[in-house]
């Protein structure tokens, strides 16, 4: 069998511009490399293609002529997944199409009774290496569609759902794709190439707004240590990468595996390795060595969920009070020399532009290094959706496209979506203003610093000084909003 594995191009600006870091997806990557070495296995990460998707596409397909094709979309990326299974079907309509990822798992029933089903034969929920693997090898003749749990598929025209899967073993998983497989290149970060690596699944945290329950239930499983090794020795001593994002949800949430993991890898001698984790607060406040032998261990960012300023706001995010938390995490990151990314939300039932003008204020005051800025949403099957649905304070329960934390889909009890929106934007630019790179950044980054600090912020200060003379708040406001709409928009998937 062939086999092409395809992500999305859509992208959300939510850090930094959408241009300055393009990453590989983790998932496809791991399910491909989990299909039995007998079939043709072929990766497309359509994030490097943005401008030319469906000539790339027809080329490729063209050229392998694939017997299965494999799509990963988050919610924001249904859209596209879609328009993208279509063309597929125009160009070679005896492709079989297989869509997974959180949308599908979450949205399995509607996607089956839904127009968009006749592009889509086939739909894994849950995690994908196995039933990818088994759907493989009974589109070969070699298995049985209808014992392949997690597995959604056809039956007289109509969808048929397989038992749900059990949670996989990670030790028995194969190392993701990062060969010549990979049809796609040029994955960075910045001016630095970057891969993916992954140590754990799942949370057991009961932050509300998080769809992670649905793939994984409330649990935490971790590879072998040997294999993070593994996989690790395969980025830095075969692909040549030192930026390595860990994929993980949370993956300081057993301290003592992470102290184990950062002595294997202090032990294994890498020089000059980067790497960026996302982790929670309450964690990352209450062990100070954990930290400190992470920073030995070659971390150098560290993404912190802080929410909200908000004790309120975080109780309605199920967060509980971690404001306190916040603060000593980020004292304990700054300590041993690592850069800190602040997580933030907005929208809440309570919030008005005071509030939100106070929250980014307090990320200020807790000194984090760089933002993450969402608007609150509500995403299908959420905790918070079901809040705000019983408040009416959903005003998009449809297009998904926007879901991807930068739009308001959401109003406030104060504030309409487009007021929220506008107040989200503007506060930001008042109260957190131009980034200036922290000095761990600095250090390890002195050429692409220096170029943000003396060439490229200089030149964007004096553009937006003539936009705002010439269009003041609102018109700068109404060009952003604008460029957002277009960042997502794909002229040659027109008409699917």
């Amino acid at each position: 069998m062939k086999v092409i594995l395809i992500s999305m191009p859509d992208v959300a600006p939510i850090i930094i511009h959408e241009s300055a870091f393009h990453l590989p997806n983790h998932g496809i990557a791991s399910i491909g490399g989990n299909i039995d070495s007998k079939h043709e296995v072929y990766l497309i990460d359509l994030i490097r293609k943005r401008r030319s998707i469906k000539k790339y596409l027809t080329r490729v397909i063209n050229k392998i002529k694939p017997d299965l094709i494999f799509l990963s979309a988050m919610t924001w990326q249904y859209v596209t997944c879609i328009k993208i299974a279509h063309l597929i079907k125009e160009l070679r309509p005896e492709v079989k199409i297989v869509i997974g990822g959180y949308h599908a798992t979450l949205m399995h029933e509607e996607i089956a009774g839904s127009r968009e089903a006749q592009w889509i034969d086939f739909m894994i929920r849950g995690e994908g290496e196995e039933a990818g693997r088994r759907l493989v090898n009974a589109m070969a003749g070699t298995d049985d569609l209808d014992d392949i749990a997690g597995l959604s598929h056809k039956k007289n025209g109509k969808f048929v759902h397989n038992l749900r899967a059990e949670n996989l073993d990670l030790a028995t998983l194969k190392l993701p794709i990062r060969d010549s497989r990979r049809l796609t290149w040029g994955y960075h970060i910045i001016n630095a190439k970057i891969e993916l690596l992954e140590t754990s699944r799942g949370c057991t945290r009961s932050c509300n707004f998080c769809s992670m329950k649905h793939m994984y239930g409330r649990t935490f499983r971790t590879y072998p240590i040997s294999r993070v090794l593994e996989d690790l020795d395969d980025i830095y001593f075969k692909r040549k990468v030192r930026w390595v994002f860990i994929t993980d949800d949370n993956m300081v949430l057993n301290p003592g595996r992470v102290m184990e993991l950062c002595d294997a890898i202090i032990a294994r001698g890498y020089r000059k390795l980067n790497l960026v984790v996302q982790a929670d607060c309450i964690s990352m406040a209450q062990n100070e060595e954990m930290v400190k032998k992470m920073a030995r261990a070659g971390f150098r960012s560290v993404v912190l969920g802080i929410e909200n300023g908000s004790k309120k706001n975080l109780s309605v995010a199920g967060k509980g009070d971690i404001v306190a938390a916040s603060r000593k995490a980020i004292e304990n990151c700054h300590k041993y020399g690592m850069m800190v990314i602040g997580g933030l939300i907005f929208g809440f039932p309570e919030d008005d532009a005071e509030s939100i003008r106070e929250n980014y204020e307090f990320f200020k005051s807790i000194e984090a290094d760089a933002a993450y800025c969402q608007i609150i949403t509500p995403y299908p099957k959420t905790g918070i959706r079901q809040q705000l649905l019983d408040a009416d304070l959903i005003t998009n329960k449809d297009n998904v496209k926007k879901y991807n934390g930068l739009w308001a889909n959401v109003r406030t009890k104060f504030l309409s979506s487009d007021e929220l929106q506008y107040q989200f934007w503007y506060q930001r630019q008042v109260v957190l203003g131009w980034w200036n790179p922290p000095a761990a950044a600095r250090r390890r980054g002195r050429i692409w610093t220096s170029i943000w600090r003396f060439l490229f912020k200089p030149f964007l200060k004096f553009r937006y000084r003539r936009i705002m003379k010439n269009y003041g708040w609102e018109g700068r406001y109404r060009r952003e909003v604008e460029r957002w709409e277009r960042m997502n928009s794909f002229s040659d998937l027109e008409g699917y």
